[in-house]
């Protein structure tokens, strides 16, 4: 039981680590149009305001949370030594802080993008640790 605690926690801060950190690498390759959407996005969430969201961004950021929660999920079922709970709670657990930021960002951010990087979460991580062949 300790394993899959620990493979949780551990899922759950790579999945942050590797999230930021894919962000900032994707704003430092592509300052003009990556940076520049997350800095106006985040300007709008922090000071209110307007703020029109790219289409091919959010789907850039639906494609990097699915590889990132794939990865996660590996991580919690390696660490866990099995590939059932872990990845399961790690996934619910990416939900309940994925639905925290949908509220911050409901106005900003169309609808569909929330249900299908929300929706992907679970099941993803689920893959991820599927990757790892149980002991």
């Amino acid at each position: 039981m300790l394993r899959i605690i620990l493979g949780v926690i551990a899922g759950f801060f790579a999945w942050a680590i590797v999230w930021v950190g894919g962000e900032k690498i994707l704003s430092a390759i592509w300052p003009e149009g990556f940076g520049a959407h997350q800095r106006a996005f985040e300007a709008a969430v922090t000071n209110g305001g307007q703020f029109t969201a790219d289409t091919t961004l959010l789907l850039m950021h639906i494609v990097l949370g699915s590889i990132v929660s794939l990865m996660s999920g590996f991580l919690a079922a390696l660490i866990a030594g099995e590939n059932k709970r872990a990845p399961l709670v790690l996934g619910f657990l990416l939900v309940a802080f994925g639905l925290l930021k949908v509220v911050l960002s409901w106005p900003y951010v169309p609808i569909w993008y929330h249900v299908i990087f929300t929706g992907l979460l679970i099941p993803m991580t689920i893959m991820g640790g599927k990757l790892k062949t149980p002991t």
